[in-house]
């Protein structure tokens, strides 16, 4: 189909149209002029993730064209748990650990869209999912929903074919999230909902609501599930989630996730990933080989500004140069100082530390924080349990090792390393 609307013609040159309800219809309202839309978000983690980001830069896409977003939090549906794309059911979550989630997930949005009274919205579903009176939800809802469309969901399909149980509270998590679209459409005039490729059923019962109870014209639209040259689903690495929220991950470990980009990705990632314009991707395609690595840089450096903001990357360059511009990370000794300690240069940084630590120990958490290859505790301790962290060269598998005396290498050193590319020195001196 050729797109005349501008902004669903962009969308579809990014790459992020998957599936549309009455496609043609959407088209030409987008084009009459602003349009309300919303995305639901539930709080099963303290931080959304990298593959949460397709639908957040749809919503920027959207709003830069003029349309107005509503980020649903989903304070009353993640009580119940969506079993979309779940082969077995969510752990229940309790009310503080939602809360705490809702809390921190909120962060992120202000990076990536305006809010205001003419501008976006951002709302929680508990608002009135939670004041719901059960008889009247299931006299006025419930009467739409018939047992046999539900069970031909795949979702649904596919529990019941593997015999493994989908309780009936997920069951209603279908009929929560159609009612979600249907107050929105009353009460915000709310058009259309993006989301998920997983969630086109749940979409379309919205869609399929709004039209029965209100005689009302809505839509639905699906992005894809964003996989790797690799097949790897988006927002995992080899060392976890690649979380938004600054405080799971780093700027700088967030800046080098993109920054380590498969050569195939490059582009694909270019357009989903930043605000660089269609145009001036386009003049990128025919690059290839070594050329790609200025790209990836690029990618890099736009991905984390837009979450991070435009003050991290000045550092970033730095410990980046230090990590993958100088090829040898091998110590040189230039010299001794006055106490006898060797003068050390690497292409890795190298931390000076007092020999005194050696004598209790220094646990291997500090040893990481201190290097600068981690910046928290918790960062720390998934490097080591996704085993990306080394001691001189060997994987550390328990996160209460003790550096002592007896782990020190030439010039009494020690030789960290976080994933493939990481690496600094602890030089203990007298």
């Amino acid at each position: 189909m050729t797109y005349t609307s501008p902004v669903l013609k962009e969308l579809f040159e990014r790459g992020f149209i998957y599936q549309a309800s009455d496609v043609e219809g959407l088209d030409a309202k987008l084009k009459e002029g602003p349009c309300t839309f919303y995305i639901g978000y539930d709080a099963t983690a303290q931080s959304l993730h990298v593959g949460n980001l397709v639908t957040i830069m749809a919503a920027r896409i959207m709003q830069r064209h003029g349309h107005r977003p509503l980020i649903l939090m989903g304070g009353g549906t993640t009580k119940v748990g969506d079993p979309s794309g779940k082969d077995s059911a969510r752990k229940m979550l309790s009310l503080e650990a939602i809360s705490k989630n809702l809390a921190e997930i909120k962060k992120v949005f202000e990076k990536y869209l305006t809010f205001g009274p003419d501008a976006g919205k951002m709302l929680n579903n508990d608002a009135w999912l939670s004041s719901l009176k059960y008889l009247e939800f299931l006299r006025e809802i419930g009467a739409h929903f018939t047992i046999n469309r539900m069970i031909s969901f795949d979702i649904v399909k596919r529990r019941l074919d593997s015999e493994t149980p989908i309780s009936f509270l997920e069951f209603n998590y279908m009929l929560l999230q159609a009612y979600d679209f249907l107050h929105l459409y009353r009460s915000e005039n709310c058009i259309l909902e993006l989301g998920g490729s997983d969630q086109w059923a749940n979409i379309l019962n919205g869609v399929e609501l709004v039209r029965r109870c209100e005689n009302g014209q809505s839509y639905g639209l699906t992005l894809p599930l964003i996989t790797t040259a690799t097949g790897q689903k988006m927002g995992k690495s080899e060392n976890g989630a690649i979380w938004l929220n600054a405080n799971l991950l780093s700027p700088f470990e967030y800046w080098q996730f993109w920054r380590n980009t498969a050569d195939a990705d490059v582009i694909k990632f270019m357009r989903l990933f930043t605000d660089v314009s269609v145009e001036e991707i386009r003049k990128m395609e025919a690059v290839e080989g070594a050329a790609l690595n200025p790209l990836k840089k690029r990618l890099a450096d736009e991905a984390t500004r837009i979450l991070h903001g435009e003050d991290v990357l000045s550092e970033i360059h730095e410990t980046a140069a230090g990590l993958f511009e100088n090829k040898g990370a091998a110590l040189t000794k230039n010299g001794e100082d006055n106490h006898g300690n060797a003068i050390l240069t690497s292409g890795a940084p190298i931390q000076e530390m007092k020999y005194e630590v050696l004598e209790s120990g220094l646990s291997i958490i500090e040893a990481f924080k201190l290097a600068g290859l981690c910046h928290s505790n918790g960062e720390v301790r998934r490097l080591i349990k996704g085993g990306g962290a080394r001691l001189n060269d060997v994987k550390i598998e328990a996160e209460d090792l003790l550096i002592h005396k007896t782990n020190l290498q030439e010039y009494n050193t020690v030789k960290l390393g976080a994933g493939k590319k990481k690496t600094a020195y602890l030089h203990f001196k007298h």
